[in-house]
């Protein structure tokens, strides 16, 4: 056998090997063979109905209703648009209905990747709220707090704030024990494109009171919530800053990355965001640019528990801390738990309601912090009977304007 016989001889072994190797590989990977392998593997469990419904103040829960009598909650929600997620969660479930809910990350890459105009605020919330009760489910079928199935345990409780805007709103929120909170700017939505002196000065008295009132052991963070502009946003960190914020959230719109990392590189207070950003890829932009230390995806919005997980990842791969954001029901607070429990870098949890009148077990404050969460999946269940007063609601963003000429302002 000559050299360009024995060449030829050899690239046709390999190209049949291969050929081979991929008429093998193709086999194994056929969709229906794999959700049979699946599901032949285990008890069957598949999801019957998606029940939607709003709870006041402004909230929509989910249940997700399956034939092995497991129901696993959610909260799908972008604050003021119930109903518009509520149909985005009914069109979600045309996919959802008669899987098996435990193949939680092949049916969240699904739902997201099949729509060819992906995220937004409504799509990911609906996708988020979903991908929480798909976690509870599987949970609860397997007897395991949601955080046992992410690693397990990192710390031993899990810290929480409250908000207050006055000092006897504050003094009372420690004597209930907490030793977080977050306030907001004064009169925010009236400081214009460039505020007066006396707005400035107004804004730090103000959180100066806060300070005083609960001392320097306790942690104050600020909300800017991206209502106010660049150059007022500059001159108000500068004048906060004897006071030590535990953070200053959202200084601008969130979208302002550029500005927002301008600003970080010129304060030593740290500079959070992130309710307002979606999944992972929204995210990468500000880390990158060292826009913000403290990143603050909502569970409700961000794309649910796991996605969390994985911004937490990212942002400990940059030296960021995770702060949850929670300004909604006990679901959205469970879930946040729940990633708080699994991470390194958890700083602390948002909360506005511990689920009193909501669940049967309301999460308790001790000295700052809730203990660990023991109980399977999202480790919560719905307090039907207290419910009953507070189904439906008709909530909307309020409508802000400047006072000086009427024009419409950032809520």
């Amino acid at each position: 056998m000559n050299q360009r016989t024995r060449r030829k001889f050899i690239q046709r072994t390999v190209a049949a090997a291969f050929g081979s190797a991929i008429a093998v590989s193709g086999k194994a990977i056929n969709p229906k063979k794999f959700h049979q392998d699946y599901e032949g593997n285990k008890e069957s469990i598949k999801i019957t109905k998606l029940e939607t419904f709003k709870v006041k103040p402004r909230f929509l829960f989910l249940k997700m209703h399956t034939d092995a009598g497991i129901i696993g909650l959610g909260e799908p929600i972008t604050e003021g648009r119930a109903d518009t997620c509520a149909e985005a969660v009914q069109e979600i479930g045309k996919y959802l209905i008669g899987k098996d809910p435990r193949k939680i990350t092949h049916h969240w890459q699904a739902m997201y990747r099949h729509s060819f105009y992906r995220g937004g605020p409504i799509l990911t919330s609906a996708l988020s709220g979903v991908e929480q009760a798909l976690w509870d489910i599987k949970g609860k079928a397997l007897g395991l707090p949601i955080y046992d199935l992410l690693g397990g345990p990192t710390r031993e409780r899990i810290r929480v704030y409250a908000h207050a805007r006055t000092p006897e709103s504050i003094r009372k929120a420690r004597e209930e024990g907490y030793t977080a909170f977050k306030t907001g700017v004064k009169n925010s939505r009236q400081s214009g494109i460039v505020a007066s002196p006396r707005f400035i000065e107004e804004a730090a008295d103000n959180f100066a009171e806060l300070r005083e009132a609960v001392g320097d052991d306790a942690d104050i963070g600020i909300d800017f919530h991206g209502a106010i502009s660049p150059q007022n946003a500059a001159l108000l960190i500068k004048a906060l800053e004897p006071y030590q914020p535990y953070f200053i959230e959202e200084p601008v719109q969130c979208q302002n990355v550029d500005i927002m990392a301008d600003l970080a590189k010129k304060t030593h207070i740290p500079i959070a965001t992130g309710e307002r950003i979606f999944t992972k890829w929204g995210f990468r932009e500000i880390l990158e640019k060292g826009a913000a230390s403290i990143l603050q995806p909502d569970m409700c919005h961000a794309g649910g528990i796991f996605e969390g997980r994985i911004i937490a990842g990212m942002a400990e791969a940059y030296y960021a801390a995770i702060a949850p954001h929670n300004p909604l029901g006990p679901i959205s607070l469970a879930a946040g738990l729940q990633l708080a429990a699994s991470i390194p870098n958890f700083l602390c949890q948002e909360q506005v309601t511990l689920g009193e009148g909501y669940i049967t077990k309301p999460f308790q404050v001790e000295e700052g912090y809730v203990p660990l969460p023991t109980d399977p999946g999202l480790g919560i269940t719905l307090d039907d009977d207290a419910l009953a007063d507070k189904m439906g609601h008709d909530w909307l963003n309020p409508e802000t304007y400047l006072e000086s000429d009427g024009s419409v302002v950032d809520w």
